[in-house]
């Protein structure tokens, strides 16, 4: 590729009648100059005002694809247990990309019925228009603002910039910007260190940084707009090596800041004082390494899955992390395409207090798994094996959507990158699905769709209005790559209806989720930025 969006200046002017920020130039790509672009500053090219209005993502050739497919949904809703509060998380299911502390990725309120949808975006890349700016996790404020880390580089390129974004839900003009440290990617599979990052009970942004630090950072609006504030910070660079990086960041409900790093150290941190406690080493001298992130119960326990087993850690008396128990799985002996490393693709999630599931990486069937999350339990810990989708041809690199008795699994086989296997109109193996614990304590799929194709998205569920909300890339045999907002009938399985977001690579979602806004606006993160719809008001 021939250039790259440099990284952004710090803050110019705040205050008075506007707030200002200092832009860097675009520089020509390659990775001498990708390095030398993170150690010398560039001059100044602009200053921006906010808000900065909305540019709508560009989309690739017109096609024949069809724009609406279906019709308006017909509410049903859920019944299911109620997600406890996390004392130390701002409320959910807004505060962070999995929505609660469960990770249950399902939301008390409605998304939109399909009801003469509008559409509309934000382009978050710099420059030229192979340039990105990638949402790929994100959380609402109490005003429903998007906060975001946004992603910006060149298409394809290893080196990005970071910076800490708030959107308007509303017209997604950008209302504030904070820099982060730049990131030089290991591959195009790498994971953003702060990429699982969650919004606290003050409302600050808790999030992890390439620099093996954690910023705690707060936002106001003020006379001059909204502006973004460093509150404090957690230096942890003396405990996880520069070889290593953070992965995930969860409180849990008794104070500690539960840290995951990629090389498999799991560290805790005091949520009031923000000092360093202590580390486990254990999963990192088994090789094992961590990919995903982690959940929460009520009882003090913290889930977290690695690249052979599943974990439950809980704090001993000096509030260091300690292995209550630990559960290995089919981790596979390939990377399938659609994973980012062997073993489970999935943030452990909760299913209320009894039932913690992910899914494994075995052939020929990946299989989803239910064990009894308990400290100490009677039998055998795994209460359920259920294949899902066809043989040899399934992975899943994506939470699951669950209740205290549901489970919805996609499969993302196929999906490598946005520059294979899903450019030219092709698409991955299709597979969406439900499993159901009976009232005889059994567990069994109630419906398989095996027409839809999610190449990467994580999925959500509204228990109010009974839609299962996707991002779905059919094939077209014309060469089109058209990205739809789907719903689906939690009930039956059946697609409810599909509305073009755009096409071509800006609207590929590269593994970033859907949301449901707290005004019922269903969003996805995608290289380009974000991408939105709602329902038409009627007169």
């Amino acid at each position: 590729m021939s250039t790259f969006a440099g990284s952004r200046g710090l803050t110019a002017r705040q205050g008075g009648a506007m707030t200002t920020r200092v832009r860097r130039m675009v520089w020509p790509a390659g990775i001498l100059v990708l390095l030398l672009a993170m150690l010398v500053p560039a001059a100044a090219a602009a200053a921006t005002t906010y808000p900065v209005p909305a540019v709508p993502i560009p989309s690739a050739s017109p096609s024949a694809a069809p724009t609406y497919v279906g019709g308006p949904a017909t509410s049903h809703s859920i019944s299911a247990s109620p997600i406890p509060v996390n004392p130390w998380m701002a409320p959910a299911p807004w505060n962070n990309g999995h929505n609660d502390t469960y990770m249950s990725d399902t939301y008390p309120v409605a998304g939109p019925s399909g009801l003469s949808p509008q559409v509309f975006s934000t382009w978050l890349g710099q420059g030229g228009a192979n340039n990105i700016g990638f949402v790929g996790i994100a959380g609402f404020d109490p005003a429903g603002n998007i906060v975001a880390p946004v992603v910006q580089g060149t298409v394809g390129s290893l080196f990005c910039t970071v910076t800490l974004t708030l959107l308007d839900p509303v017209t997604l003009d950008v209302l504030a910007e904070y820099d982060l440290p730049g990131y030089l990617r290991t591959s195009l599979l790498d994971r953003l260190p702060g990429a699982y990052f969650y919004l606290d009970n003050d409302g600050n942004v808790v999030i992890g940084t390439t620099d093996r630090t954690i910023q705690y950072i707060s936002h106001q609006q003020t006379a001059g707009g909204w502006q973004f504030t460093k509150v404090g910070e957690t230096d942890l660079s003396g405990y996880i090596p520069s070889s290593d990086k953070i992965q995930a960041l969860q409180p849990d409900f008794n104070g500690h800041i539960w840290v995951t790093t990629k090389g498999g150290l799991v560290l805790t941190v005091d949520a009031t004082t923000r000092k360093y406690l202590g580390v486990d080493t254990s999963l990192a001298l088994l090789g094992e390494r961590i990919d995903n992130g982690t959940a929460a119960g009520q009882d003090g326990g913290i889930y977290t899955v690695s690249t052979k087993a599943l974990y439950r850690f809980d704090a001993d008396k000096f509030d260091r992390p300690a292995v209550t128990w630990r559960a290995e799985f089919g981790a596979g002996d390939r990377l399938k395409p659609g994973q980012v490393d062997l073993g489970s693709g999935t943030t452990p999630t909760l299913m209320g207090t009894k039932y913690v599931a992910i899914t494994d990486n075995a052939d020929p069937y990946m299989n989803v798994l239910v064990y009894k999350c308990a400290k100490q339990v009677s039998g055998k810990r795994l209460v359920a094996k259920v294949p899902v989708f066809g043989a040899d041809q399934a992975s899943n690199e994506n939470s699951l959507v669950c209740t205290d008795r549901s489970i919805v699994v996609e499969n993302n086989y196929g999906y490598v990158s946005p520059f294979q296997d899903v450019i030219g109109g092709l698409t991955t193996t299709p597979g969406l699905a439900r499993i159901d614990l009976k009232k005889d304590g059994t567990w069994s799929k109630v419906w398989t769709n095996s027409e839809l194709s999610i190449p990467s998205t994580v999925t959500k569920l509204s228990l109010a209005n009974g839609l299962v909300y996707t991002y779905s890339k059919p094939y077209f045999a014309d060469g089109t790559d058209a990205w739809y907002f789907t719903a689906v009938d939690f009930r039956n399985g059946n697609v409810v209806w599909k509305q073009l977001a755009g096409t071509g690579v800006l609207y590929d979602n590269d593994y970033a989720a859907t949301y449901i806004g707290p005004d019922g606006t269903f969003y996805v993160g995608v290289n380009g930025g974000v991408v939105a719809m709602r329902d038409q008001p009627q007169d």
